[in-house]
């Protein structure tokens, strides 16, 4: 089976600060994180041959609010994965000869210029004010604090040692977050903060979840041959896996609600294109999916970053932090960053560009070759997973 190995590059990136943004539609943020990557890029909107949107009902959001001539533009849906999956639709058009230059562009949107809710939320439904932040119960915090509390009796571990992985996780991401101009958060908090917080569904607390603000981000893809001719740091698509479930999870008896079955699948996949062996020894960065902190704890050993049952403790540990091994979340993940619905994948693969041009700053990672992004949408049993892998120029 083919792939598109070395087929695709990203030429520029563009990416708003994800916040509560009352006064802009969803149209304003992606005017402004189109605008950044084609100044980036070095093209314009009359470049672009055909563009995907995550977000909105419809591809005419994407053209309207670009004024795009008459270009083809395709919405992209997949739940919480849909900014990667609109990604790998783009990519697959390039690196198949239909394009030369497309747009790849996500938002999300909800002010009181265009309708919606306002204000960063945390991941769930149903919610109240809880000091700065606004926790939400629901059928999301509700189903995976399931996956915390199995996981916590399947490796027979205390609710201590179980916080304590998960809240390593959730410390990290805030720090990282802090460093970030364009992150919704920033603001450190120590383990007696995390410890301390409010219980929104046991045993997750208000630290766990993750906060959905609004913004939108934007990718210029293209050929590494026309890349050439752009940029010297453009990066390329070095692999892709993609995974979606069938609900066999979700009725099954022994299913153990520890690992996700399309976690593995997805990174056998991605790893496989991308020539990976040792994912913990050779990638240099990942941004992945961490909307509850469970989430991100499974990953680690869903991907093969930690033995089973044994995530937490790598975290704890550092593995994970910016000057461990494998930094995870550099930008500040789901929790710190924000969520970003469609455009997540789109807005993690922007801390991936960024980081393998070396354009972080302080949170940067020295020598960065090679980076990884993952989305993961849907619920524990039944999920879309989509990995793609991206390095630095040959």
């Amino acid at each position: 089976m083919e792939n598109m190995r070395d087929k695709v590059a990203i030429i520029g990136m563009g990416c708003t600060k994800y916040d509560d943004h009352y006064d802009k539609t969803g149209e304003d943020l992606l005017v402004e994180a189109c605008y950044e990557a084609f100044a980036d890029a070095g093209v314009g909107s009359n470049d672009i041959q055909a563009g995907w949107l995550g977000g909105g009902i419809t591809g005419q959001t994407l053209a309207h609010a670009l004024k795009l001539n008459f270009v083809p533009v395709t919405r992209i849906e997949n739940w919480c994965a849909t900014g990667s999956d609109t990604l790998r639709n783009a990519a697959a058009f390039v690196a198949g000869g239909l394009y030369d230059m497309v747009l790849v562009a996500g938002f999300t949107a909800g002010s009181d210029a265009g309708g919606g809710e306002g204000r960063g939320v945390l991941h769930g439904a149903q919610g109240w004010w809880i000091g700065e932040e606004t926790a939400f119960t629901g059928a999301p915090a509700g189903t995976f604090s399931t996956v915390a509390t199995r996981y916590m009796h399947h490796y027979g571990l205390t609710y201590e040692q179980l916080k304590t992985g998960l809240g390593s996780i959730a410390v990290k991401n805030y720090h990282n977050g802090k460093l970030n101009p364009k992150a919704y958060f920033h603001k450190d908090i120590d383990m007696k903060q995390y410890m301390d917080a409010p219980m929104i569904s046991y045993p997750f607390g208000l630290h766990d979840c993750c906060v959905m603000p609004h913004g939108a981000a934007a990718a210029v893809v293209t050929t590494p041959e026309i890349a050439k001719k752009f940029r010297d740091d453009y990066i390329v698509l070095k692999g892709n896996g993609m995974s979606v479930g069938t609900k066999l999870g979700r009725i099954s008896t022994g299913y153990d609600w520890v690992h996700f079955d399309e976690n593995v699948y997805a990174a056998r996949m991605a790893y496989a294109n991308a020539g990976i062996k040792n994912p913990l020894k050779e990638l240099d960065v990942a941004c992945m999916h961490d909307a509850f902190t469970v989430v991100e704890l499974a990953f680690y050993e869903d991907m093969g970053l930690a033995p089973r049952g044994h995530g937490g403790e790598y975290a704890a540990a550092g593995v994970f932090s910016l000057e461990g091994e494998l930094p995870i979340n550099t930008n500040g993940g789901l929790k710190s960053f924000g969520h970003g619905g469609g455009s997540s994948g789109i807005h993690k693969t922007y801390e991936v560009y960024k980081q393998l041009q070396g354009k972080c700053d302080a949170r940067q990672v020295k020598g960065a070759t090679l980076g990884m992004t993952h989305d993961q949408g849907g619920y524990p049993g039944t999920y879309t997973v989509v990995l793609n892998v991206f390095g630095t120029r040959d």
